[in-house]
């Protein structure tokens, strides 16, 4: 699960980590109040509005403005609420924004040699040493991922201890590696330290801040301020029960709508880019099924494992949900009976070329379906299959996977 800049700047400053004032704001109405509440006692009244989306490259899209006038936040937020968002991160048609961000904007401090002083910061779990892993850089503000492939030596890793977590003197060696100097450090420590507990106690698969900066010195502070600009934070959905604060916080609109359907029925369903949709029993079967689909020349245009002990409504649901894209030009189902049976995958089959709806208001596939079945039950399962073929008569069957894999490639 994840949560909008504005959500994940509270659960900063509850973790006494500080970030600039700001609200959210759904309508354009709206701006001109934000403004003067987030730059108020600012001698040099300056704010930023920010779609909220869970997107990156907001600001190269133009999702991301600096205003210095109430009109200038309010034209601002007319432009970002009436267009769609349209980044190397979203779907080509881009994204709806329906909520933005008026925040004061900070005042950051250059660095000496050029730029400005801002840093990465995130706490993620590292698979290779199964731990939980601070990761620091000097280069924020930019694509972290960018940073790692052409300068790996700019990037900062200090594994997590797994019962003390992230130890003082950890924090102020990589403070010290950052480049931090004075008062600095032990804001820069407070800030590591704080990301490293919200990021345990709230059960996070990652924890971002970006920028991590230091602001313009001032007479209160002499050296700057190590401040929060942006957040992302990552949450493992299956400790959300602990958490009932943060479940209130998801935005279901910003979620695939199929995939939120799926999890209704207790079908793990993850929406791509290709256009043969695939029914699987089992997450490994159905990522060779993908496998073997771009093996033979097919783009798989989902994930779907219906799981063990998916009933036939499930069944029907999953290929409804398939077909409910409009980009499936084909459909494979690859199931290997197990707990799951081979006769209730065929009567969801069934179901669904007798119950779903085309755009066109017709009933039953339009699109070529194959099936291989093999396991529990599977003569059973393929009698009912031979039975109903008037009433699919877009469906092969298949002797095994590459078998299946070839026929619906070429159908499609």
């Amino acid at each position: 699960m994840k949560i909008h800049e504005y959500q994940a700047r509270e659960l900063l400053r509850s973790y006494g980590i500080p970030v600039p004032g700001g609200q959210m704001i759904e309508s354009a109405s709206a701006a001109a109040a934000a403004f003067a509440a987030a730059t108020a006692g600012m001698k040099s009244p300056l704010a930023v509005v920010k779609a909220q989306v869970f997107a990156g490259g907001r600001g190269k899209a133009g999702f991301v403005k600096l205003v210095k006038t109430a009109p200038e936040a309010t034209e601002a937020a007319t432009f970002m609420l009436s267009n769609r968002m349209k980044s190397p991160q979203t779907p080509p048609e881009g994204l709806e924004v329906g909520k933005l961000l008026v925040a004061q904007a900070a005042d950051i401090a250059p660095r000496s040699g050029g730029g400005a002083e801002e840093f990465y910061l995130a706490i993620t779990t590292d698979r290779k040493t199964r731990r939980n892993i601070l990761i620091a850089s000097r280069e924020g503000g930019v694509e972290i991922e960018q940073i790692a492939h052409d300068r790996p030596e700019a990037i900062i890793k200090e594994p997590l201890h797994p019962v003390l977590g992230l130890q003082g003197f950890q924090a102020r060696n990589v403070a010290y590696k950052l480049g931090f100097k004075g008062k600095q450090v032990g804001q820069a420590v407070k800030v590591m330290q704080g990301l490293a507990r919200l990021f345990v106690e709230k059960d996070c698969t990652l924890a971002e801040i970006n920028p991590l900066i230091i602001t313009t010195p001032t007479p209160d502070a002499p050296e700057g301020n190590v401040i929060a600009i942006d957040a992302k934070f990552s949450f493992d959905e299956n400790g959300l029960f602990r958490h009932p604060e943060l479940a209130a916080l998801a935005d279901h609109t910003e979620e695939n709508q199929a995939e939120m359907r799926a999890q209704k029925f207790g079908l793990s369903y993850i929406a791509l880019d290709g256009n043969i949709g695939c029914l699987v029993n089992g997450a490994g079967l159905a990522m060779a099924t993908m496998d073997i689909v771009k093996l033979h020349g097919g783009e798989p245009a989902n994930f779907l494992d219906v799981g063990g002990s998916a009933t036939e409504e499930a069944v029907t649901e999953a290929f409804s949900i398939i077909l409910s894209d409009p980009a499936v030009k084909g459909v494979m189902v690859n199931i290997f009976g197990g707990i799951m049976k081979c006769d209730i995958i065929a009567q969801g089959i069934v179901n669904a070329a007798t119950k779903h709806k085309n755009a066109d208001g017709s009933v039953g596939f339009k699109v070529p379906l194959v099936v291989r079945l093999e396991g529990t039950n599977v003569e059973a399962g393929r009698k009912l299959l031979n039975d109903a073929k008037s009433k699919i008569p877009s469906m092969q069957a298949a002797t095994d996977l590459t078998d299946a894999a070839k026929k619906v490639c070429a159908a499609v």
